[in-house]
């Protein structure tokens, strides 16, 4: 029973820090959520060598690869990258001295995917993985049937 409750709230994780970054990162083409080059700060817009705007779509490239990740098999290495990048934007927020809320915001979501990393680390022997399945098969040496005969090489017809 506990082992389920852990394993749905992984999985509401997963969900979350895979679908949030995604729709983020889509919405940096489009700022239908937000207009996200407010958000640079000042040092930032000093520091990139293009437009925020061009800036701000690679971002969302960046995001929509992480989510992606979180989302595949390889959650856990997803999840730590979702929380250095959400690390990485508090820091970023913290510079621009207008959006500290977001920045404390930012590093809680943080927290929330190493959290996820970590819970999926520690679960991991306790879910059936299909890998882990396929990995053993190829450990196994070749198993056949006692009375089952060898299986000969193919014979071919000599030609002249």
């Amino acid at each position: 029973m506990q082992e389920q409750k852990v394993d749905r709230t992984r999985r509401a994780l997963k969900v979350t820090y895979g679908l949030v970054p995604i729709i983020a990162g889509a919405d940096k083409f489009t700022n239908v959520l937000a207009d996200w080059s407010r958000y640079l700060s000042p040092l930032s817009r000093r520091l990139i060598p293009v437009k925020p705007s061009t800036f701000m779509k690679a971002v969302g490239l960046i995001e929509m690869g992480a989510g992606a990740l979180v989302l595949s098999r390889y959650s856990r290495l997803g999840g730590y990258v979702v929380g250095g990048w959400l690390g990485a934007i508090a820091l970023q927020m913290l510079t621009h001295h207008r959006y500290r809320d977001i920045a404390v915001r930012d590093a809680v979501m943080a927290l929330g995917a190493i959290t996820l990393a970590r819970l999926t680390e520690a679960t991991a022997d306790k879910r059936p993985s299909w890998d882990l399945e396929r990995q053993r098969e190829r450990e196994r040496p070749f198993e056949r049937f006692p009375d089952e005969p060898l299986a000969q090489e193919p014979v071919y017809a000599e030609t002249d």
